[in-house]
């Protein structure tokens, strides 16, 4: 019996999972990363007061290079055990897709939830919008994953792969940090963003996620 696209999306999750043990350095150098850049920022400002604009951009930025570590590593395992070929035949390029998409999704909030704790302590930040900043985390991890990895497809076998990454997300992104920034400064209690910036966050990923499905195979099955 054939079997449904979910099952097979969760097969290809939960295979990542699994071998995301064998790459569990490059996730945690994701997180000492993040962590001391909010150290180095934290002792440079020496307890003066930002603008919480300020405040949010770093939070975003940070998060952004933090996550840039691993993220051009989802098809790490099979490209160094050689199993690509094998994925290719025996995996549909949806379950491919939104099986590692939700598996980075997994791994972004992994890192973000620390993070934007140590980020609120180092920073001594008092968050006016709890749920506001929690929906806009989802909203940009989603955004990072789904962008993340279409952009890790298309590195496959670059030797400048690490350097590519950066270079291509950062345009991808900006239609979701530039809001976020902007939302973000109103969950840390400054000024008021409108509330159609989310709207316009939830949009642009549906958007990266119908691209990504559209675009993906034939960089998944391109020789």
């Amino acid at each position: 019996m054939k079997s449904s696209p979910w099952h097979d999306v969760r097969l290809v999750f939960l295979k990542e999972m699994k071998s995301a043990l064998r790459f569990r350095a490059a996730w945690a150098a994701m997180l000492m990363f993040a962590l001391t850049t909010l150290a180095c920022v934290s002792l440079a400002v020496q307890g003066g007061a930002l603008s919480p604009r300020l405040l949010a951009a770093l939070y975003w930025t940070v998060l952004f290079f933090a996550s840039m570590a691993g993220i051009d590593r989802v098809f790490e395992a099979e490209d160094s055990s050689g199993t690509l070929l094998a994925l290719r035949v025996y995996g549909s390029a949806d379950a491919v897709l939104f099986g590692k998409l939700l598996y980075t999704f997994s791994l972004l909030l992994a890192l973000a939830i620390p993070l934007t704790l140590a980020f609120l302590l180092l920073m001594d930040v008092t968050v006016a919008e709890p749920l506001l900043l929690l929906l806009l985390v989802l909203l940009g991890c989603f955004g990072l994953a789904a962008a993340g990895t279409l952009v890790a497809a298309l590195g496959l076998g670059a030797s400048v792969r690490g350097s590519l990454a950066p270079i291509l997300l950062m345009p991808l992104m900006l239609p979701i940090f530039l809001p976020a920034i902007f939302v973000t400064a109103g969950a840390f209690g400054g000024e008021a963003a409108s509330l159609s910036f989310l709207l316009g966050m939830g949009l642009y990923d549906a958007v990266l996620t119908v691209g990504a499905s559209v675009l993906f195979p034939y960089l998944w099955y391109a020789d």
